[in-house]
């Protein structure tokens, strides 16, 4: 009975197919190091005649060198004839990315607002530096209440502003009203949409 596919060892390299892939493997297991050489070369020579685009008109082996050692999960031990790929470059080890571990002072608002009110509370006196606290202190509003949807004193918040920027921002409560927001009521019917079928 014949096995199937799926029992076998997977092949590496699917284009190449169970026959190649059984050549090579049957090169790593060759004890003697010229012998397991010369089965190689003779590897690579059918390949390069099966597949003649992978060597070109300048009988350039070195894309199917590196096909060979990564067929043979780099295990194969020959005198290369050219440097090959390692399984180091074929799947390289990404850098580590340098998360910064800066506190955030009040977590429910987020870094995004920390940076934001350091650069508007640095800009020039005028209307659009108003437009912006205010979009800033109402959106402050938005992230406390989802932490906290009884209720929110907008005191707090125009306190907590006060905090971020150091003092540079500093509103009356009395005066600055900020946005009421109201939570959209969910429907007490379930959907009637026809089930298809």
């Amino acid at each position: 009975m014949l096995p199937y596919n799926t029992d076998m060892e997977p092949v590496l390299l699917p284009e190449y197919g169970r026959n190649l892939q059984g050549l090579v493997d049957y090169c790593v297991n060759i004890p003697d190091r010229e012998e397991r050489t010369a089965c190689a070369y003779a590897v690579a020579d059918t390949m390069a005649a099966l597949y003649p685009s992978l060597v070109g008109d300048n009988q350039d082996y070195s894309q199917i060198w590196n096909h060979i050692n990564i067929m043979s999960r780099f295990e194969l031990d020959i005198d290369w004839p050219c440097e090959v790929m390692t399984a180091e470059k074929l799947h390289p080890v990404p850098e580590r990315l340098p998360y910064t571990t800066s506190e955030i002072r009040f977590r429910h608002y987020g870094k995004n607002i920390e940076k934001m009110i350091e650069v508007v509370s640095d800009l020039e006196e005028g209307e659009e530096k108003q437009t912006l606290i205010s979009m800033i202190a109402n959106q402050m509003k938005k992230l406390m209440l989802q932490h906290n949807p009884e209720g929110v004193d907008d005191a707090k918040i125009l306190k907590d502003l006060k905090k971020y920027s150091n003092g540079k921002i500093d509103l009356d409560p009395e005066t600055n009203i900020l946005h009421e927001f109201k939570e959209i009521p969910q429907s007490q019917y379930p959907s009637r949409r026809k089930k298809r079928k």
